[in-house]
């Protein structure tokens, strides 16, 4: 007598009806582009992955990301590939699951990237590269002091990204984009592995921390305006400091003059109040149009005035200038003897004048003579001009 088959369980009489009745079902056709709606889903769903649909669509909070933008929240292909539905050969269905918006796999795609951030993602990244031990760290530093090792400082560097973060966020407030100061931080801190010496016993996150701070402040400083400011340790230390010497002194009742905030600060007066200024004025582009009398908008470097003089002022000093030879060579012909040449090697003189020194030996006199001499010459030659002038006003 034959052996009886073994009945079959539950789960697969279940399964076997399942599939005899999808069978059954003709497939569904494609709905046209213009819906926006996704394709109706497959009634072939299992039960159990019917329950976790339900429990996603009673979750007032979804997780707004699509597996091929962030794979982390997924885990790894593997495991999302069994999250994905095979879908026969129809091309319409999504190739992976949206974890929220199932209705509109577009508007999932475009969340995920709206709420994208580099700040996040890089932390993540961080994050991955373990903290050193006192005696790693030193054991590395001197590796690379003595032999240069890259791998060495390369350690050492992403050891500490941390750190600079954390010093990063402490300029926020003076800079909007915290990603540049990170950037820029990340660059003192390879310097500061560069210069770092472990045999005087500071240890490297202390040292670090100051080349840090210094690049992060450069780059503040060289990007806070289009025109550079602090240019000198004065300037740099009023950039920084100004406003906070501002707000203890009214804290104190003292009026923040520029006298006193020059003498906490221990720089120049003068300084203080130029910097001061360059706070609290917005810079204009030359290029920004401007509107003029005729209503139309012209950049603002046409309205300005030119730096060369006018015509009416080159003309007026030109005769002035020929007034002057002429009257000058009026004053000539009065003169003989020593008053003649001291006026024309020295007053007037068209090459390098010659020196009382000079003057004196070629006379057989003092210095101090020559000298006499050319003060009461210069006092006749005033006088004559002052003379001509008041002729020609009246004239």
């Amino acid at each position: 007598m034959p052996a009886k088959r073994p009945s079959k369980a539950p789960e697969q009489e279940e399964t076997a009806a399942a599939g005899e009745q999808l069978a059954k079902k003709p497939r569904a056709t494609r709905r046209p582009k213009a819906q926006p709606k996704a394709p109706a889903p497959d009634a072939a769903r299992t039960a159990a992955e019917e329950d976790d649909r339900e429990e996603r669509d009673d979750d007032d909070s979804p997780t707004e990301v699509v597996a091929e933008i962030v794979p982390e929240v997924v885990g790894d292909e593997e495991a999302a590939d069994e999250d994905v539905e095979a879908a026969g050969d129809d091309d319409e269905q999504p190739r992976r699951k949206v974890v929220g918006y199932a209705d509109d796999p577009e508007a999932a795609k475009e969340a995920a990237l709206s709420r994208f951030d580099p700040m996040q993602a890089y932390l993540r990244e961080v994050q991955r590269h373990p903290l050193l031990t006192p005696d790693e760290e030193l054991s590395l530093a001197t590796k690379y002091f003595e032999t240069g090792d890259l791998r060495a400082a390369h350690k050492l560097v992403t050891s500490n990204l941390r750190l600079v973060v954390k010093i990063a966020y402490e300029y926020r407030r003076a800079y909007k984009n915290i990603m540049d100061l990170v950037q820029e931080g990340n660059v003192g801190l390879m310097q500061a592995v560069k210069k770092y010496d472990p045999t005087r016993g500071v240890k490297l996150s202390s040292y670090a921390a100051w080349w840090i701070r210094a690049y992060i402040l450069r780059y503040i400083l060289n990007n806070w305006r289009m025109v550079k400011l602090g240019t000198t340790q004065a300037q740099r230390k009023l950039f920084f400091n100004l406003n906070k010497e501002k707000q203890k002194l009214l804290a104190m009742g003292i009026d923040p003059s520029p006298k006193v905030i020059a003498e906490r600060l221990n720089v120049d007066e003068k300084e203080v109040v130029d910097m001061d200024v360059r706070l609290g004025a917005s810079e204009a582009s030359l290029d920004a149009p401007v509107g003029d009398t005729d209503g139309k908008l012209t950049p603002r470097v046409d309205l300005m005035p030119g730096s060369s003089e006018g015509a009416d002022i080159l003309l007026a000093e030109a005769e002035l200038n020929s007034m002057l030879k002429d009257k000058l060579a009026t004053f000539r012909e009065t003169l003989k003897g020593k008053d003649l040449e001291i006026f024309d090697l020295r007053l007037v003189a068209q090459d390098e004048p010659l020196t009382l020194q000079e003057l004196g030996d070629k006379f057989g006199v003092s210095r101090e003579r020559v000298r006499q001499l050319e003060a009461r010459l210069v006092g006749k030659l005033r006088q004559h001009l002052r003379d001509e002038l008041e002729e020609a006003a009246r004239s």
